[in-house]
């Protein structure tokens, strides 16, 4: 495989994320994900360790094939290569509800966990209260910067950022290149800037290949329900669209079930995955799957290295780390299976470019407006 579309090996050693995280009475193990190197027992130099660690999850929970997955498989290879007991050393909080954020969190904190994890931007205000209550506390978030009223970090919690921008406009090259009928979509969760980043990388990676598409673009306003994700996909695909990238959660479920039953019926469409390699979430007989390529974001890596940080002393607390191309924590997924030479080599190229400083992926609306004027 090229250098560029290696792009989910391990984040550069210099990642430093914090993170906390519980366990409820439903955890789950995770299996590991295809192409995840087994631990070598002898390289963790921390088996008699009493370093706890624990993270809350969004409301999408721990088996949601996205972000939150994402965080716990990174959690756990942290806790088994070190000789961390599941449960005690490291464990997970499950969220059925926002309100459930801030009392998960300070639940963490309260049992003194050595390092606590938000995973998901909704959980900024959660985070906040309890750091502000509690300076001792080590805390960190996945996808969110927490201020105070001075709208300086907060000392006490370490901010994981990532450029999803980026790795969205490589699949949006993918889609521009491989659609058929020169119409896509994109459905994302909860509209914010977050998502909007998904959006605009997205949408500039389809018009640079594919000026004359059209992108059809809508939010479910919720990360949790397939439903309304098969629904707004049932809409797109029935005007024309034949690729849907979706960045919303456990609502991409919806997506990927309106995808297969259309499929089923002789149907061409795709859908995009988000995150992690959801190959496998298209599948609809033997080996084929609707999942053109996803877009993968290495939260699971972020996870393993700041809790091992943590662990050695060196909390970033305060800190604002962004993570995207350069540091091998954005891209496309290692399953290639159903894309075309052509779109292959064409984001080897762009990933250069972007590396390069030739391209500047836009990331607002208004960034995207300026980006298309250009072309």
């Amino acid at each position: 495989m090229k250098r560029g579309l290696d792009i989910v090996g391990v984040l550069a050693v210099c990642l430093m994320i914090v993170t906390g995280c519980g366990m409820g009475g439903d955890e789950q193990p995770i299996e590991d994900t295809p192409g995840d190197e087994p631990v070598d027992e002898q390289q963790g130099d921390a088996e008699d360790t009493d370093f706890t660690v624990g993270m809350v999850t969004d409301v999408g929970g721990i088996d949601d094939k996205s972000f939150n997955q994402s965080a716990w498989e990174g959690l756990t290879e942290f806790g088994e290569e070190f000789g961390l007991e599941q449960g005690t050393g490291y464990r997970y909080v499950q969220s059925s509800d926002i309100a459930d954020f801030e009392p998960n969190i300070r639940n963490l904190v309260r049992e003194n966990v050595d390092l606590a994890w938000g995973i998901g931007f909704l959980m900024n205000d959660a985070i906040k209260a309890v750091a502000e209550q509690n300076e001792d506390a080590q805390l960190a978030i996945v996808d969110s910067v927490v201020t105070d009223d001075n709208d300086d970090p907060i000392d006490n919690v370490a901010n994981v950022m990532f450029k999803e921008h980026e790795g969205s406009f490589l699949v949006g090259v993918a889609a521009g290149l491989q659609t058929e009928t020169d119409r896509v979509g994109f459905v994302g969760g909860v509209e914010s800037g977050l998502i909007k980043k998904f959006e605009n990388g997205f949408k500039a990676g389809v018009k640079a290949v594919n000026p004359d598409a059209e992108i059809t673009v809508q939010y479910a306003e919720s990360f949790n329900d397939d439903t309304i994700g098969a629904q707004i996909a049932n809409t797109m695909y029935s005007q024309g669209a034949d690729i849907i990238y979706h960045a919303a959660g456990a609502t991409g479920y919806g997506v990927f079930n309106e995808a297969i039953n259309r499929v089923r019926n002789g149907e061409d469409v795709w859908v995009i995955g988000v995150d992690r390699d959801q190959h496998e979430e298209g599948i609809y007989e033997g080996d084929q799957s609707v999942t053109l390529t996803s877009m993968v974001k290495r939260v699971d890596r972020a996870v393993y290295l700041v809790s091992e940080q943590t662990m050695n002393g060196d909390f970033p607390g305060g800190e604002i780390l962004e993570y995207g191309l350069d540091d091998e924590a954005v891209g496309i997924a290692p399953t290639t299976d159903n894309m075309s030479e052509e779109a292959l080599d064409e984001i080897e190229d762009y990933i250069e470019d972007i590396l390069e400083g030739d391209i500047d992926v836009p990331e607002t609306d208004d960034e995207y407006e300026e980006y298309v004027d250009s072309l």
